[in-house]
């Protein structure tokens, strides 16, 4: 009996050691290293062009110059384009997303080709949107998420055809009289539709 406790205590303890052991050698293991992942910038849709740094544009007083490290490029009338490649056709492009600032309103529109979004521009859009959201106007976490959902929903059924081009603005937040609409594009160069989010910009 004696000779069986002893080998059990004996066995308790090379338990004990090699557990001791083993929980060293996983405290001396140097901490993983998590690599940053790489930014994708909204006005890219070619991953080559993600890899590429941001161009360097002109000093400029704009409060929306930082649209340039986005891939934005601003035209002489002042607003910030973004071009897209047409995959359909070689050598053709389109602009997709265009910020303006108009009495005091900032205006960001994302532009259907054809009536329809390309590949990638539906979550591009809604990021696109949220960016100016975050940069120019008085929002909370918890405001901005549900902003996010609201647009996000609306984005979808403009995708499925649910709704329809009209001049009507949807009201997403009320203490910023911010707006978001489906329409034609009926003035300038531009045709087809967009959707687009018109906000008042205090931070601006």
């Amino acid at each position: 009996m004696n000779i069986i406790t002893s080998l059990c205590g004996a066995l308790i303890l090379q338990i004990s050691a090699l557990a001791a052991s083993s929980t060293g050698a996983i405290a001396q293991q140097p901490p993983a290293v998590l690599q940053p992942k790489p930014t994708q910038r909204i006005c890219s849709l070619d991953p080559v062009e993600d890899l590429l740094p941001p161009p360097q544009s002109k000093a400029t007083n704009s409060s929306l110059s930082y649209l340039s490290e986005q891939g934005f490029t601003q035209n002489q009338e002042g607003s910030w384009i973004c071009y897209a490649n047409d995959p359909k056709k070689e050598g053709r492009y389109f602009t997709l997303f265009k910020v303006q600032q108009v009495n005091g309103r900032l205006i960001g529109s994302s532009f259907l080709d054809e009536g329809s979004l390309i590949g990638g521009q539906e979550n591009r859009t809604l990021d696109f949107f949220m960016m100016l959201i975050e940069r120019h106007m008085n929002t909370n976490p918890e405001n901005r998420e549900g902003i996010r959902r609201y647009l996000n929903a609306f984005i979808s059924l403009v995708k499925q055809g649910k709704i329809q081009p009209t001049r009507r603005g949807f009201l997403f937040d009320q203490p910023n009289k911010a707006l978001v609409l489906y329409h034609t594009l009926s003035t300038g160069t531009l045709k087809g539709t967009a959707i687009t989010v018109n906000i008042d910009s205090p931070k601006s």
